[in-house]
């Protein structure tokens, strides 16, 4: 086992349990308790863990991660919104990478009816939802499967995206800041996704109101990357989400909200590029162009809309404050 994915077991297992000795930690991976030693002091180091005698605890601070099973019953509504909203971005005939996640997933499920498109994928679950897109073809990525998110990461998936160039990449996470940008609990998978990252042209998050303002382990995306932000309007309680929007607002980032009210229709029964029965914040950065209609900008509105003044920007997303 290399000392990457020594390490990485190691993270994983600590997580699991809050606690774990040397001694289980060096059975567990089949290695001496000297080496174990060794990890654990040099994940210390990078903030990972912190060492109690005799063994491993999880440091304070991060927000941990769950497995799909978990998150798929989160923010369900939320994450069908983003997707409606997000699929409006992708035109015919294009080549996207599209990460691992539950958001994602239910972007891949949009994307099926749209022709000629071509999706680099290191997800299952993402690959699944395009299996039977007969005009859709699925590339995925080589790797090691990672069970909890149903994902290919590792060298083999790293080493498979070399060389690659697409319009743009989908990617979720665990936490989004201001600060630090798009973040997850996982080494190899954070680092399978700054490979799709390098691919792209351009990055588009997708992230629900819970995710704001969270911070975890590996840092994927920072945030002088990330091109636009698609997300769901936050509660008029939730000072922490509107504060990071309107902070991620003024680094630049483009930002989509969609409603998830019950009157939202999902892409699958509308035709591409007209969804409609959801209420949309234009990116900010853009004004409507004229002919859109009310539920909201198609692709081409949302790449060639003009740029509105800073000030407008600031003032919308204070709105969501205030609300």
């Amino acid at each position: 086992m290399f000392a990457a994915e020594r390490r990485q077991l190691i993270l994983e297992m600590v997580r699991a349990n809050g606690a774990v000795s040397l001694r289980e930690l060096a059975r567990v991976v089949q290695t001496s308790e000297v080496t174990v030693r060794r990890d654990v002091r040099a994940l210390e180091a990078e903030g990972l863990l912190d060492r109690r005698h005799g063994g491993a605890v999880l440091p304070g601070g991060f927000t941990r991660d769950s497995g799909i099973p978990q998150k798929s019953h989160l923010a369900t509504a939320e994450k069908t919104a983003i997707a409606d909203l997000a699929a409006g971005l992708v035109e015919e005939g294009e080549a996207i990478v599209v990460g691992a996640g539950t958001t994602t997933q239910e972007l891949a499920r949009r994307l099926a009816r749209v022709p000629g498109l071509t999706v680099v994928t290191n997800s299952l679950l993402v690959a699944q939802a395009l299996a039977h897109a007969n005009r859709v073809e699925v590339v995925m990525t080589g790797g090691t499967l990672r069970g909890s998110n149903y994902a290919l990461v590792g060298s083999g998936a790293e080493q498979s995206l070399q060389g690659l160039r697409v319009s743009r990449a989908f990617l979720s996470g665990s936490g989004l800041t201001a600060e630090r940008g798009l973040s997850t609990s996982n080494m190899l998978s954070a680092s399978v996704d700054r490979a799709l990252v390098q691919a792209a042209a351009e990055v588009v998050v997708l992230a629900d109101h819970t995710k704001l303002g969270s911070d975890t382990m590996f840092q994927t995306v920072p945030t002088d990357l990330i091109t636009r932000l698609v997300t769901d309007e936050p509660p008029g309680h939730d000072d922490r989400a509107a504060t990071e929007l309107q902070a991620l607002a003024d680094q630049g980032v483009q930002i989509a909200v969609a409603g998830s009210g019950s009157g939202t229709t999902t892409a699958e029964s509308l035709p591409h590029g007209r969804q409609q029965g959801r209420r949309d914040m234009p990116l900010p950065g853009q004004r409507r162009t004229p002919g859109s209609g009310p539920g909201g900008p198609g692709p081409q509105q949302l790449r060639s809309a003009a740029v509105v003044a800073e000030q407008g920007d600031r003032a919308r997303v204070a709105d969501l404050r205030r609300r």
